[in-house]
């Protein structure tokens, strides 16, 4: 094949050959970008404008780790900073007031390569901004200050808003004064039909009703809206939305995991999360008693229930394992979800050394998993097949089930099932650091603590053991928790978070966006009993919710990430919510709330090719019936091959903690709603649906019908007219091809409706599956 060039590629080509040939000297040379015509602040503050440049170019050599830190010099405290340099006499890194007698300002502005800081190798070179702000860090007094995610949030003022029509509750005055900041003005309003059709995704996972968007269209009052949102939050389906996000953050899985990967019954848990959330348990005792439900005075079995949280990880039943090695590696899961689910911290980054970027010690993570140190569990109980629990167990009755979860749909399923549990040891199991984590190298003996940064454990106030643990994370001093937990629940609303990087409020950690909005909602949650529902109530009553996500080119110019709020974020719904979407809007949902996860639909030989042939999940046995119709959170998860579809959509895998998904776009998530079973069956018995229900009806008005049970808004005219002439294409075909008709009607294992001509139904059924399909379908705008 010969391949010709026109003489403006050639031109380019070179350009992108010079800027290849020549970037090793923009990295070696201090750079010239990085907003150089950005006004400095009046008063750089350490927090939001030194830390992050230190912790990105600087904490690796310098900073909170003591095996890599180099020239014995810190940046990362004002001792060490201000301290004389070991390595240079007389000399000192930052001496507040004088850049020019600060020897590491000196050495990151020095034209001499040998000693420039950071060094040339690194490649990580300042900007020319943020050089002038550590110039005038230090002329103004070089002041450190506490992480600010390790100070206590506290209520400031609210801002006094310009715009004072538009604000609605406390949120919207801080994201106004925000927006006023950038030259931003809010989105209008969103119309109504867009507006419950957000609410009722975010709150419950499903789309609304025919009947709950007619009344809500048809409702006039000022207190409609208000009115729908209380509605939703009463739904049981609401506990079931709240529910996924906690099942990530608690790894859930209906498999141990490992190489044999066999089945495990821990939905009971699960269905324990979903009452938890619609009883509007206050997050303070809900998460305590997932932490140290067994050692609450007088445990109630609900308590115990609850505890089975530590035990959702992996479990391995492999012969020939080291049980102390396993046993080890279950309770740095433990702490390791404990710290990243609740705390938003990288703890576990300090299991082998000390964290390279925050003042975590490997002796402050090895202190923080002494509480999870002394457990019952067994690093190795049972080979394959030894049963769907491990000890410490509890089993729950008929009985039990009626008593203390009566929420659980009852039936000879749940007559007995046994549940892993936590238990506490009697005597106490020693703690040692161990040598970059090894399970067999213990060295330094140590006690249950916390990071002194954060907060440290008081064992004068607080009972050194999970209980212990608990009551120290919601004390009002502890710095992270409220925040981690509002941070979470808005990036769930919103979209992202204030804090985007969710997992992370370190010195890595994004800043964020409305830090005294994060700390007044934070403060403001601690001070009302930790009560969820109220927090998601505020989030959606405000104006800042009800946005039109309209985008205009000025959005895109002065915030393309939207991280001001001036318009709602378009979110790509996730896998479970397509699922449930789909399901709901043909009819097929059935709406039963827990009990076993169920196998629907899934492509052949997946779970045999990875099978180590032995255990109750080596073949893939598909359910029948209303199993195949249950909400996508109730899909059995086996660990080592998760529900592939749902994956492709960026489901967790469960393996471990995740307290945000991310959203990709792919090729193969147009391929999985263009073939999957439950898109092309929930087309087929929709379109039968429209037909039955309205047999007189003209097409047309079949189309109108399905705009509204799967988009929530009437189609346009357009629309309307594309589709209409769609469907009389298919219909030729079909008529043409009727053996062709009955094999497309045939897609799923739902009845097919007998009344209903079949030409009519399979035209129809092509034109529903065109609007499954739209991007509009599955994006909560």
């Amino acid at each position: 094949m010969k391949f010709s060039f026109s003489p403006k590629w050639l031109i380019l080509l070179a350009v992108c050959l010079f800027v290849t040939i020549t970037s090793g000297y923009f990295f070696t040379k201090r750079s010239e970008t990085g907003g150089g015509a950005m006004p400095l602040p009046p008063i750089v503050d350490y927090n939001f404008h030194i830390r992050p440049i230190l912790s990105d170019k600087c904490f690796a050599c310098h900073g909170p780790d003591k095996n890599t830190r180099e020239a014995a010099l810190r940046l990362d405290t004002k001792e060490g900073a201000y301290q004389a340099l070991v390595e240079t006499a007389g000399m000192h890194a930052i001496v507040p007031g004088h850049p020019d007698r600060s020897e590491a300002y000196r050495r990151i502005i020095s034209e001499d390569e040998s000693v420039r800081m950071p060094p040339v190798s690194s490649n990580l070179a300042l900007t020319d901004y943020e050089v002038k702000l550590i110039e005038r860090w230090i002329q103004q007094g070089a002041e450190y200050k506490p992480h600010w995610a390790f100070v206590p949030p506290e209520k400031i003022g609210i801002p006094n808003a310009h715009k004072s029509d538009w604000p609605i509750n406390e949120i919207d005055h801080f994201v106004l004064a925000k927006m006023d900041m950038v030259g931003l003005a809010p989105n209008p309003e969103a119309e109504k039909h867009h507006l419950l059709r957000r609410l009722s995704l975010d709150l419950t996972g499903l789309p609304p009703t025919e009947e709950q968007l007619g009344r809500f269209l048809a409702d006039k009052s000022v207190a409609a809206y208000e009115k729908i949102v209380d509605e939703l939050l009463a739904l049981p389906t609401y506990g079931e939305r709240m529910a996924m996000h906690w099942l990530d953050v608690a790894r859930y899985a209906d498999s141990y995991g490992y190489q044999d990967d066999d089945i495990r019954t821990q939905w009971p848990w699960r269905d324990w999360v979903i009452h938890a959330f619609n009883q509007n348990m206050p997050y303070d005792r809900f998460v305590t008693w997932q932490l140290a439900g067994d050692m609450l005075p007088d445990a109630t079995k609900e308590q115990l229930l609850a505890s089975a949280f530590n035990r959702n990880h992996k479990i391995t039943e492999e012969g020939g394992v080291i049980e102390e090695e396993y046993r080890v590696a279950y309770a740095i899961d433990k702490t390791n979800t404990f710290s990243k689910g609740i705390l938003g911290i990288t703890m576990e980054c300090a299991q082998c050394h000390d964290h390279k970027y925050d003042p975590f010690s490997q002796k402050n993570y090895f202190e923080l998993y002494a509480f999870f140190n002394n457990s019952l569990e067994k690093g190795l109980e049972g080979l394959v097949n030894s049963g769907p629990s491990k000890t410490p167990r509890l089993t729950l009755t008929q009985q039990d089930v009626a008593g203390i979860l009566d929420f659980i749909n009852k039936g000879d399923d749940t007559s007995a099932v046994s549940v892993s549990v936590m238990g506490e040891r009697d005597e106490v199991r020693p703690t040692y650091i161990l040598d970059r984590g090894v399970y067999d190298a213990p060295t330094e003996r140590v006690y249950p603590g916390t990071p002194a940064a954060i907060l440290a454990f008081d064992s004068t106030r607080y009972a050194p053991n999970r209980l212990g643990l608990a009551t120290w994370a919601f004390s009002n001093e502890n710095p992270l928790t409220a925040r981690v937990l509002v941070n979470q629940l808005w990036a769930m609303v919103f979209g992202q978070g204030m804090v985007t990087t969710v997992a992370d409020f370190g010195n890595q950690g994004a800043l964020p966006s409305h830090p005294e909005l994060l700390d007044w909602l934070a403060a403001d949650f601690r001070d009302n009993g930790w009560d969820v529902k109220r927090l998601m109530k505020q989030f959606v009553m405000s104006a800042t919710y009800r946005q039109s996500s309209r985008v205009t080119d000025k959005h895109l110019k002065a915030d393309p990430e939207n991280r001001y709020l001036a318009r709602t974020r378009r979110l790509r719904l996730s896998a479970e919510a397509i699922r449930d979407l789909a399901l709901a809007s043909s009819g097929l949902l059935n709406p039963e709330i827990g009990g076993p996860s169920v196998k629907p639909y899934q492509p052949e030989g997946i779970w045999e090719v990875t099978s180590s042939g032995r255990g109750a999940l080596t073949n893939y046995v598909q359910d029948h019936g209303g199993a195949l119709y249950r909400r996508g959170m109730y899909v059995f998860i086996k660990l080592t091959v998760p529900p592939p579809n749902m994956l492709i959509f960026d489901a967790s895998n469960r393996d471990m903690c995740e307290v945000a998904r991310q959203r990709t776009n792919t090729p193969l998530q147009a391929l999985v709603m263009l073939n999957d079973p439950v898109i092309l069956e929930a087309s087929r018995v929709l379109a039968a649906v429209l037909l039955k229900t309205s047999p007189r009806a003209k097409p047309r008005q079949h189309i109108e019908r399905a705009f509204r049970r799967i988009l929530s808004r009437p189609g346009s005219d357009q629309e309307l007219a594309l589709l209409d002439a769609y469907y009389t294409d298919e219909l030729k075909r079909y008529t043409a091809s009727p053996d062709a008709a009955q094999a497309f009607i045939a897609i799923g294992e739902a009845p097919q409706e007998s009344t209903v001509p079949v030409v009519e139904q399979a035209a129809l059924m092509a034109v529903m599956h065109a609007l499954y399909n739209l991007e509009e379908t599955i994006t909560r705008t």
